[in-house]
């Protein structure tokens, strides 16, 4: 039995403002967040966690198998509009949350869609709640606030308005983060393209200054 309902996935619509979204409310059904939550990784401290690094059991291994597989590649490839073949999936997992967490920020340009997906079975808490948003300027001017429970699942394309963060708590929060990102290959390309570019453009400023 699948631990994500894809078909939910599938009949939630694309959100195009402030950047293109979907926010999909119970992507994992109750009694599969409750058996996730009883294999969750034995982490004991804020941070991000590749899943090599931590322990966890059957259930959860079922569900980054899930997440991994060509099936929901090619569902969010298909809401997003986009090729995601030639990009690299990147998760992470995370149990605690700090109070310096939170802050506002975007996703460096590196990565094509992100992928957020909460496991807490309850939230009563105002902060914690991730916020989307056009600018960093202002985190009360956001588009969607998602709790961090229920397997709620929130998912964006990167761009310039795609800022997000939430405001202060401490504890408890779980959360998988998942990337499609280029290739290091293609970034090692990118990078010295850049750094010649820039090589030029110092070289053409001091051949002005000389003149």
């Amino acid at each position: 039995m699948s631990l994500i309902d894809l078909d939910l996935f599938e009949r939630t619509p694309l959100v195009h403002q402030p950047c293109d979204f979907i926010v999909v409310p119970r992507l994992i059904g109750e009694e599969q967040l409750q058996a996730i939550n009883r294999d969750y990784p034995a982490i004991d401290r804020a941070g991000n966690f590749a899943p090599e690094e931590v322990a966890y059991g059957p259930v959860f291994a079922q569900l980054l198998e899930e997440l991994r597989g060509p099936a929901v590649r090619e569902a969010f490839a298909r809401k997003f509009a986009i090729d995601l073949s030639p990009y690299e999936l990147q998760i992470t997992v995370r149990k605690y949350s700090e109070k310096a967490d939170g802050n506002v920020h975007n996703d460096s340009k590196t990565k094509i869609i992100t992928v957020l997906i909460y496991f807490n079975e309850t939230w009563s808490h105002a902060g914690g709640q991730l916020r989307l948003m056009p600018t960093r300027r202002d985190i009360e001017r956001f588009a969607i606030e998602v709790p961090p429970v229920d397997g709620n699942l929130l998912a964006f394309r990167r761009s310039e308005r795609s800022y997000h963060g939430f405001l202060p708590y401490e504890g408890e929060r779980r959360s998988l983060q998942m990337y499609w990102v280029a290739p290091k290959r293609q970034l090692s390309a990118e990078g010295r393209d850049k750094t010649v570019t820039l090589k030029k453009r110092i070289k053409r400023f001091l051949k002005q200054t000389t003149r």
